[in-house]
Parts: structure tokens; C-alpha cells; sequence
């Protein structure tokens, strides 16, 4: 776009007049600013669009690097012009963005530039600035960056803390890196050192920092390494809480083993730990998905006599669910039925569930029950599919029940959702 063309639009888009001066500058609107930056690829240009404005405010700004985020080139060059503007200063937040965005398109060399002119205006870098990069090194497959960059913290006038050391195990643990990840806690020189200078200034790990370990261990499929961890920890007279234990149980859980995952459930109420509603969730969906059912209700109704750990509805579903597949249709209604009678109400999910399984048996009285279920659900607010409603009439009318049948067809043309090949 030209100069005497986006001149044109700063000042008819929205313009407002100075009562000293008939000069129109353009309205504050990060919608229409981002617009005109978009649509010109001439410096010149944008820059007289950057001046039209006023006032540049931080969180002006903020909003527009925001808005830009798909056009990361765009949004730094935004960013280094708006920086010229006489009554503008870049705030540390800016800074921040402007960094996380040259790092996402991988300009590594603008992103350093950023934090050197970030320091030398003494806005930072923030332990943050610095989680920012690290997260993007390690999405880049670059992890070994990330850890260097930890480690030089303190070369860049910020000092490593808890939280940012935390952040760098988060996400070293995320991309499947946890023995990275602990050997920066237990193996590294330099990061020993940095750990005793934490320590020293009344910082040292907590039980967070080893149970991001730990859990990075077990979604990484490193079974044996996260149970020498867990048993690591319990050496070093760590405290175990709820979220250590059931990090181990669902861990075992996925990996198929049902008899550990059972034994440290038990070891943590000998301990004194008591499970949350994650806990029995984890343990129950195990046992459904590697053992037996039966023994999933066992604990699910031990979790019902708990005052303080009212199941959820995921943990409801889990249960009708498989009760379901394993062809307890009676005992997922009996489970269904406690569910209206407590706070935890059925979702779309469980009518779904239900519904579905009582094709199974071909029975004329379970096909009343999905009538029954499907009023039902209608009556709470869930709509169902068209599919749902068609296999139910079908199912009614094969057995006999045209009468409900019609019922249901009614209910359903109310619903707005009357196939052509039925008639009242």
C-alpha cells in the first residue's frame, strides 16, 4: 500500500482533532491499527501510521503484539518502530511478548538482541523472560539450550529461583526429557552449584520440583526409572503427599501394573496419606481398564462412605461405563441411581453410555429403560442425535412398544429433530 494511501485511512478510519491543532491522529483502536499495519509492507508507511497515533500506551501495545501473533516478522517490526515513538516506552511485559515471538519463528538472534536491550533499559530479564525462552528452545527439540540458558541465569543479572527452576523441569519433562531433567538436579557440576546457592539463600527444592520429576518420569513410559525415583525420594526423607502417590498409581496403571499400583495405594493409607478424588479416579480406572470391575466397585463404593471425597462425574462415568462393557447393565443403573440422588448429576457422557448398552442385550425391558433415559435426558436440558433418537424408536417399535414409541416421536418433533420417514 502507498504513503498518500495509508495516510488516507489513518485519517478517515478514526481521527479525533486537538483543540490546539486541526492535526487528526488516529484513535487508540488495536483492531484498526493492527489492520493498517498488516496492510502495509512499506516502512515509511507504517511508520507514519505508528506517529499517527496517540497515546501509546503499554497495554496499547500489548494488544497489538497479541493480535499480530500469527505474523510474527509483522509483530517485531511493530514492535522496534512503535520503540521510536517520542512519547512511548517499552514496558517489561512488551519486552516479554516480543521475545516469546521471536523465539516461537525461531529468530534466536533478534530474541538475544531483545533481552541485551531489556537489560540495558533495566527492565530485566525476570525469571519469566527466562522460563519463556527455555520453552522454546526445548519445543525447537533444542533441550540442551534450554539447560544452558538455566544455568547462565545469573550471567544476565537475574538469579535463578525455585519457580524458575521448577518451570525448566516442567517442561523438560513435558517433551519426554525427565532424565535431563534429573540429571540437572542430581548430576550436573554447575547445576549442583546453583542448587547450593539456592539453598544458601533459603531457597531449595520442594516436593513440586520432585513430583514434576517424577511425573515426567512416568508420561515418558520410564517405569522403572520413576519407581527408583519414588524410592529416591522417600530416602532422602522427602515428604510424600497425595499428588506423589498418585502420580505412581496412575503410572503403574497405564504401564498395566495393576498389583504395584495397588500395593503403593495401600502403602499410602498405612501412611497416613489420604487419597483424593484424582487417587481413587486413577486407581479405579485401572482396575476397570487392567483387572476386574468388580474390584474397581469395591473401591468405588469404599470412595462413597468418604465424607470428604465425593466421586465425580468423571469417575461415575468410568465406572458405568465399564460396568457396562462387562455386561452389568443392573449394577451401571444401580451406580446411575445414586448419582440423581447425591450433588454429582449425569452429564450428555453418561446418558450416551447408558443408552448405548441397552441395545446390547436385544431385551424388550432394557429398551424401555433408553426411553426412559432419553425423556429423561430431554427433561434435563441434554439433546440428543438424531442417531440416538432413531435407534430408539426403532428398538421400541421391534419389540412391541409402539405406544411409547409414540411418546417418544413426539418428543422428539418437539425437539425439532422429526425424521421425514416417521408420522405421527
Amino acid at each position: 500500500m502507498s504513503l498518500p494511501n495509508i495516510a488516507s485511512k489513518v485519517h478517515n478510519i478514526k481521527t479525533l482533532n486537538t483543540p490546539s491543532s486541526n492535526f487528526p491522529f488516529l484513535v487508540p483502536d488495536p483492531v484498526t491499527i493492527t489492520n493498517l499495519l498488516l496492510q502495509s509492507n512499506n516502512p515509511e508507511s507504517l511508520a507514519q501510521c505508528i506517529n499517527s497515533v496517540s497515546p501509546w500506551t503499554p497495554g496499547l501495545v500489548q494488544a497489538i503484539l497479541k493480535r499480530l501473533w500469527n505474523h510474527g516478522p509483522k509483530a517485531l517490526q511493530f514492535f522496534k518502530l512503535v520503540e521510536d515513538h517520542p512519547s512511548y516506552a517499552h514496558s517489561a511485559i512488551a519486552f516479554d511478548h516480543a521475545i516469546d515471538i521471536s523465539a516461537r519463528i525461531r529468530d534466536y538472534k533478534t530474541m538475544w538482541t531483545l533481552e541485551c536491550k531489556m537489560r540495558s533499559m533495566r527492565l530485566g530479564p525476570s525469571p519469566k523472560t527466562f522460563a519463556i525462552m527455555m520453552e522454546r528452545y526445548v519445543s525447537a527439540g533444542k533441550a540442551d539450550k534450554a539447560v544452558k540458558i538455566f544455568l547462565s541465569m545469573h550471567e544476565h543479572g537475574c538469579q535463578q529461583d525455585l519457580k524458575s527452576f521448577n518451570a525448566l523441569l516442567d517442561v523438560l519433562c513435558k517433551s519426554k526429557r525427565a532424565e535431563m531433567a534429573y540429571g540437572l538436579l542430581k548430576q550436573t557440576p554447575r547445576a549442583l552449584e546453583v542448587m547450593r546457592e539456592m539453598v544458601e539463600r533459603g531457597v531449595e527444592p520442594t516436593l513440586t520440583t520432585y513430583n514434576i520429576l517424577l511425573k515426567g518420569y512416568f508420561r515418558a513410559g520410564q517405569i522403572k526409572e520413576g519407581w527408583e525415583f519414588f524410592l529416591e525420594m522417600k530416602k532422602r526423607k522427602i515428604e510424600i503427599d497425595v499428588v506423589t502417590y498418585t502420580t505412581v498409581i496412575h503410572g503403574f496403571g497405564v504401564a498395566g501394573e495393576v498389583e504395584k499400583s495397588r500395593k503403593v495405594f495401600d502403602e499410602m493409607i498405612g501412611a497416613g496419606v489420604l487419597p483424593s478424588v484424582a487417587t481413587y479416579t486413577a486407581l479405579i480406572q485401572v482396575l476397570c481398564k487392567k483387572d476386574s470391575v468388580e474390584k474397581a466397585i469395591v473401591v468405588f463404593e469404599d470412595m462413597l462412605m468418604k465424607d470428604d471425597c465425593e466421586p465425580t462425574i468423571q469417575t461415575y462415568n468410568v465406572v458405568i461405563r465399564y460396568c457396562c462393557e462387562d455386561g452389568k447393565l443392573e449394577r451401571a443403573l444401580e451406580i446411575f441411581g445414586k448419582m440423581n440422588g447425591g450433588s454429582c448429576l449425569p452429564n450428555l457422557d453418561t446418558y450416551n453410555i447408558l443408552i448405548g448398552s441397552m441395545f446390547v442385550r436385544k431385551k424388550s425391558d432394557d429398551l424401555l429403560v433408553a426411553g426412559k433415559l432419553l425423556i429423561e435426558m430431554v427433561d434435563r436440558g441434554f439433546m440428543p442425535r438424531r442417531l440416538t433418537f432413531n435407534r430408539v424408536l426403532n428398538g421400541l417399535m421391534l419389540t412391541g412398544n409402539q405406544g411409547f414409541a409414540q411418546e417418544i416421536l413426539r418428543l422428539q418433533s418437539t425437539c425439532g429433530r422429526l425424521p421425514r420417514h416417521f408420522r405421527l
